[in-house]
């Protein structure tokens, strides 16, 4: 094995004890903790919201029109309808953009 592909190996097991660190760790000061702070419970509250941000950003941006466009029109379908219904609608507008604009 040459050196390139040991750098590889110790650099996913690094990031693998790290998060397994902070995983951990967060597992442990909330246990620790008789009860949660307002200013912790809305920070951990606040965490789906800025996950889900992450990854449907980039795609807004750099997706292309017709990914961009199915995402605004799953949004304003979520807003009224179920998630079921919204994923439904945001596939057929994508699909439908891909095959009759683009």
């Amino acid at each position: 094995m040459d050196a390139q592909h040991l750098n590889l190996i110790y650099l996913i097991v690094a990031a693998a004890l790290a998060t397994f660190a902070t995983r951990f760790g967060g597992y442990v000061l909330i246990t620790q903790l008789k009860r949660i702070p307002p200013r912790l419970e809305a920070a951990l509250n606040a965490v789906p919201a800025a996950v889900l941000t992450t990854l449907v950003a980039p795609a807004f941006v750099y997706g292309g029109f017709d990914v961009a466009a199915s995402m605004l029109v799953a949004f304003a379908i979520g807003l009224r309808f179920s998630t079921l219904r919204m994923l439904l609608v945001g596939w057929v507008a994508v699909m439908a953009i891909r095959h009759l604009v683009l």
